[in-house]
């Protein structure tokens, strides 16, 4: 404990130095590797190979349409993450189990499709092989988050590996994209994606040696308290039968939603072009629904019984007939669970509905702003990340191979120093006030798109007086380069800071109890108004122009501004209130 305080009283830079040093530091960064390599070569570099082979036309590749559904949909079967051990290999952890399992899937599968040569024959198994991939991907990432939430801890903080992940991601973005298609470009596309295989087993293999959260303390007290391990058959929760009948709204509404899911991706690997659903009308018209079943309305059920509970309605009574013991759970009362199926039924209201009930019983209304926050939060990114290479291509009329050095070279060095700054804020000036300045610059920084859009004069006279002009001359660009380059490392650094203190936050909010399926909701949430607003964005542009477009995005983000300024005054005085550092109190799990 003092040195855990000492390290605290470091200054900033010098807690960033020990956290770096730290064992978990070192696999939050590996891990954070291994989940942006397969995104970046199922999600994009594979469209390249596709085009490479003459063979498969463009209606044809909307069959991988199913893939970007595995990221978008990936909360619906983290409750089975949360809480289903694999058979044999329970013992690696209660998190390593799945990273390390869906690690090896995914080399193994990524080493597969380089023995395929895609053309229409063989576009059925090499799209499965892809959407197995990506499925297995979309289980990592879940995984990996809750892990970073439990094995945080004073030195090795959530803030630090925060943003270690994401510097890893990055970093894979780089390999699995720019570095991809260099090594297609000279060893061909089957070495290529063999090599990139390897490369996540190796990682695999790696991850068996990873720290996992010490989850012997929660095992001896569910042994304890019996038949009733989650205590939900104490004095004063829920009536049984009044949880039996949330459970099965909450499970159909889930049920519904995997099905019509599950139903989209198997219509998608349809060998017959007709066949497939646009998925870009799946996403607009039951991305919503599928949001609403799952999220919306099971926080409204489970906002109502934590007002039920906490008015004493609908509960177990407090007086129970004699031989009950309370403190261990068994009980000889009519609400003791006495077959499987009644344990059964706390197992899966355990899963779907309790990790709803913790966070609006710990945030109360304020989860109101929490979601505000996160749907609005990187917004201005988001929406309009879809038209970068056509505003650059298109519009501004830059080359293929200046838009690959300015966005993926430079822009991905870019973020790896927003990252890297955000990190440090982070651990200097706090995780809300990092918060805040990150939403306001990634707002601000598209007025330099802005700019460009009317011709950069503004950008190339900062570019030019910085001295940045010059260097990116000496170095073979030219002062148009430089004008792009200036403005994408604005936005990228930008948008470093800003996603390294976001990841920070909804770690940070929700329980280690929790985590896996806390999280996947609450980040699934973040990409949902960027992707359902691209539609409206891309008419926009048609009509007005990109100029209009960035200033709308840079309003846009001040709302989130609004919004983290009001979180962190919330935060301020919950911490006042309660003594505490409102954040990470709110990161342990309510009793």
């Amino acid at each position: 404990m003092a040195a855990a305080a000492a390290e605290k009283s470091k200054p900033g830079w010098r807690a960033v130095v020990a956290a770096l040093r730290h064992r978990k530091t070192a696999y939050m960064l590996l891990f954070g590797f291994a989940a942006g390599l397969p995104y970046a070569l199922v999600l994009g570099t594979l469209y390249a190979w596709l085009s490479d082979s003459g063979e498969i036309d463009l209606e044809t590749m909307g069959v991988f349409s199913l893939i970007g559904l595995a990221y978008a949909f990936k909360f619906l079967w983290s409750p089975a993450l949360d809480r289903i051990d694999i058979p044999g290999l329970r013992r690696l952890g209660k998190r390593k189990q799945w990273i390390v399992t869906a690690q090896l899937f995914i080399g193994a599968a990524l080493a597969s499709l380089s023995f395929i040569t895609p053309s229409n024959e063989t576009i059925g198994i090499f799209s499965l092989l892809a959407g197995l991939a990506a499925f297995a991907s979309a289980t990592q990432d879940v995984v990996i988050d809750a892990w970073r939430v439990d094995v945080a801890d004073d030195v090795a903080t959530i803030d630090i590996l925060s943003t270690v992940y994401q510097m890893g991601y990055r970093i894979a973005a780089l390999v699995g994209g720019a570095l991809a298609l260099f090594a297609a470009e000279r060893y061909g596309w089957p070495a290529t994606y063999f090599g990139m295989g390897v490369l996540m087993l190796v990682v695999g293999f790696a991850g068996l040696w990873a720290p996992d959260a010490d989850t012997k303390a929660l095992k001896a007290l569910e042994s304890q308290r019996g038949d009733d391990p989650y205590g939900l058959r104490k004095a004063g929760q829920i009536l049984p039968r009044v949880r039996g009948w949330a459970l099965v709204a909450v499970g159909l509404l889930w049920g519904w939603a995997l099905v019509t899911v599950g139903v989209f991706m198997v219509q998608s690997l349809s060998s017959d072009p007709e066949m497939r659903p646009d998925s870009v009308d799946f996403i607009s018209t039951m991305g919503p629904l599928i949001v609403i079943a799952t999220v919306v309305i099971p926080a409204l059920i489970a906002a109502w019984l934590e007002r039920m509970r906490a008015q004493g309605r609908y509960t177990i009574p407090a007086q129970v007939s004699g031989g009950d013991d309370i403190q261990t759970g068994h009980y000889a009362s009519p609400f003791a669970a006495k077959s499987s199926g009644d344990r059964a039924m706390d197992h899966l209201y355990r899963a779907l509905v309790l990790p709803l009930t913790d966070l609006i019983g710990r945030l109360g209304w304020a989860m109101i702003i929490v979601i505000a926050l996160v749907l609005t939060y990187r917004i201005t990114d988001a929406i309009w990340g879809s038209f970068a290479y056509p505003f650059y291509l298109g519009e501004l009329q830059y080359t293929k191979d200046e838009v690959a050095v300015a966005s993926k070279f430079f822009g991905v060095g870019a973020l790896l120093l927003g990252l890297a700054l955000g990190g440090y804020l982070l651990t200097a000036i706090g995780r809300m006030l990092t918060l805040t300045l990150g939403a306001f610059f990634a707002a601000a920084t598209n007025l330099l798109y802005a700019d460009l859009a009317r011709g950069g004069a503004v950008v190339q006279t900062v570019a030019d007086n910085s001295g940045f002009t010059w260097l990116v001359v000496q170095l073979g660009g030219d002062e148009r380069l430089s004008k792009l380059m200036m403005a994408i490392a604005g936005e990228n650094i930008a948008v470093g800071v800003a996603g390294a203190a976001f990841v920070a936050y909804l770690s940070s909010i929700v329980s280690k109890g929790y985590s896996a399926v806390q999280y996947a909701l609450l980040s699934s949430l973040t990409l949902l108004v960027g992707t359902l607003g691209r539609g409206a964005l891309g008419q926009m542009i048609e009509e007005r122009g990109y100029f209009d477009v960035f200033i709308l995005t840079t309003l846009i983000g001040m709302f989130a501004v609004v919004l983290c300024v009001i979180e962190w005054v919330r935060q301020a005085r919950l911490g006042k209130a309660a003594g505490v550092v409102a954040p990470e109190a709110a990161a342990e799990p309510a009793e």
